[in-house]
């Protein structure tokens, strides 16, 4: 406790207050240095109990390799996992359900240490310009969790995870490929490169709530190169869009694009009729 704090406390009166905090850091303290591995333990599961998960975590640090491969280190385990996700200390909290789930793939925690870890990646995954590793890693312990535990209570939430992870890189892709647009024949042709990659992410992304940006993306990128086009190759570019335009308004005839989509259609159809 800062002296700060103890002069605002006296100043304000709060000498109750002030005593119980003095006792907590107190008790505190004396089980830390403690030997007492059950000691520390009672207190960890107390301090657990009372959501103060920062206090439960620093004891628990110590209990769980003491009761390592014992039904009580389980528990400890996994108390450990609660209270480091509670803190949002979301790669230590998943360490510690993977190990729990690997070490005791029968305990009576297996299944939700399984959903918690891929949550703990979950709340750990960055925003979609950073490096996305702990992203994919996030995915792939929900997959695997929904795979072994089809019926669990938690798979909704494990699937809503799941979709909002897509969702993040198929955002990341979206950016990539408006940056590619955004260049447009800078250097080369790089509306094709916007088309290649918005089109590989609703591949790899077909439910994702970027559907209808890709395809209003991929249908802006095929009508600049068209009209950016050399002579020869221009009918064919034109015809690209009408089906471009028509792949649009076939899924989204109501979309929030439609216009744009249509001023784009008005402008080639009669380019394509006068030298079809």
């Amino acid at each position: 406790m800062t002296k700060d704090k103890i002069i605002k406390l006296l100043a304000t009166g709060s000498l109750m207050l002030f005593s119980l905090l003095i006792t907590s850091c107190g008790e505190m303290a004396r089980i830390q240095k403690s030997n007492d591995t059950s000691l520390k333990y009672d207190y960890a599961k107390k301090y657990f109990n009372q959501k103060k998960w920062s206090k439960a975590s620093e004891l628990l640090v110590d209990v769980v390799p003491a009761y390592e491969g014992t039904s009580e280190g389980a528990q400890a385990l996994y108390m450990l996992g609660i209270s480091e996700l509670a803190l949002e200390h979301g790669d230590i909290a998943a360490e510690s359900f993977r190990r729990y789930y690997a070490n005791y793939p029968k305990g009576a925690k297996a299944e939700e240490s399984r959903f918690r870890a891929g949550e703990a990646f979950y709340i750990s995954s960055p925003e979609a310009q950073l490096d996305q590793t702990v992203t994919y890693t996030a995915i792939q312990e929900l997959q695997t969790f929904i795979e072994l535990y089809p019926t669990s209570d938690y798979r909704k939430d494990a699937e809503r995870m799941l979709f909002d992870l897509q969702d993040k890189l198929a955002y990341k892709e979206l950016k990539s490929a408006t940056l590619y647009y955004d260049m447009g024949m800078y250097l080369g042709n790089n509306y094709q490169s916007a088309v290649v990659t918005a089109n590989n992410a609703l591949k790899d992304y077909p439910y994702s709530k970027w559907r209808e940006d890709f395809y209003i993306l991929i249908l802006r990128a095929t009508y600049q190169e068209a009209i950016n086009s050399v002579v020869s190759k221009q009918q064919e570019r034109y015809r690209n869009v009408i089906d471009r335009y028509f792949a649009y308004v076939n899924e989204y005839p109501k979309g929030k694009y439609i216009k744009e989509a249509d001023r784009i259609y008005k402008r080639i159809q009669p380019l394509l009729s006068e030298e079809a």
